[in-house]
């Protein structure tokens, strides 16, 4: 969204102080490991952009907090699979032989938002090492959670996901809804349905030195009924564990990342077939 109208929709400008106030609020806590999916534009004019919100979340984490945010380079995949933009056959083999090796510290997020790509920049965040379904995080536990990211199956057991699980980490929606919420596709690794399928996916990466074109196995992940499946999640929280509020302008919620993933695993298995 433009930054005018982004102006335009704004009544009264958020700041460090003020976002940490509402991040405290909706639930969020010291000593947590949050996995963050968010939209900048959502939450209206912030005086200090995405390091203003960035701040905030560490500020209200504290030194025993962990912020983990996805870092995905999707582009750094097989070229006959690109539909957004689509390019032509006759380029594909050209692609594949020189597309430049995922690096942790140089490749770009794709599709990620302002505040992501500015988390992946910070000094001591570390960057898990897949080159399409990366993590990014800063706090004690950060090394547990990016280390050791399965090439294979990059949202499965041996993925960050899984660690913020194992964790009993929560998940912070900031402006988004339940379509960018990465930890569902743990849930489809791990469900049992019959349109499960394993696919055959390439990118390029570094070993020993040189640069290579690899392939490897995942499966075919969909988040077309994430939203449906959210909403589902919603009404069935009887419990109340998501929390729900507004930061700045923007709609929110803060839950259990177990809670979501397991009730996906068992949506999934009724409602796919």
């Amino acid at each position: 969204m433009p930054e005018g109208q982004v102006v335009g929709k704004t009544k009264t400008l958020a700041t460090v102080e003020s976002l940490q106030a509402d991040f405290k609020a909706l639930g969020i806590k010291k000593g947590m490991v949050l996995l963050v999916h968010s939209s900048l534009s959502t939450i209206g004019w912030v005086c200090g952009g995405p390091v203003a919100v960035i701040i905030a979340l560490q500020k209200v984490l504290g030194e025993t907090g962990t912020l983990v945010m996805p870092t995905h380079s999707t582009d750094l995949s097989d070229p006959s699979q690109w539909e957004n933009p689509p390019v032509p056959e006759s380029w594909w083999q050209t692609i594949r032989e020189t597309m430049p090796a995922y690096d942790p510290d140089l490749t770009p997020t794709r599709s990620m938002g302002k505040i992501v790509e500015t988390f992946r920049k910070q000094k001591g965040v570390l960057r898990s090492a897949h080159p399409q379904s990366s993590f990014c995080a800063i706090g004690p536990q950060a090394s547990h959670i990016v280390s050791n990211h399965s090439l294979a199956f990059g949202f499965g057991e041996h993925s960050p996901l899984a660690r913020i699980y194992d964790l009993n980490g929560f998940v912070l929606l900031l402006g988004v809804g339940h379509s960018s919420n990465t930890s569902i596709h743990l849930a489809e690794y791990r469900a049992d349905f019959l349109t499960k399928c394993v696919v055959q996916e390439g990118a390029p990466i570094s070993q020993a030195g040189s640069r290579t074109w690899t392939t490897f196995e995942d499966i075919n992940v969909d988040d077309s009924d994430f939203d449906r499946l959210g909403a589902d999640f919603l009404r069935s929280d009887d419990k109340k564990l998501v929390q729900h509020g507004k930061v700045a302008i923007a709609d929110c919620q803060l839950m259990p990342q177990r809670s979501i993933v397991d009730f996906a695993v068992d949506w999934f298995e009724k409602n796919r077939v």
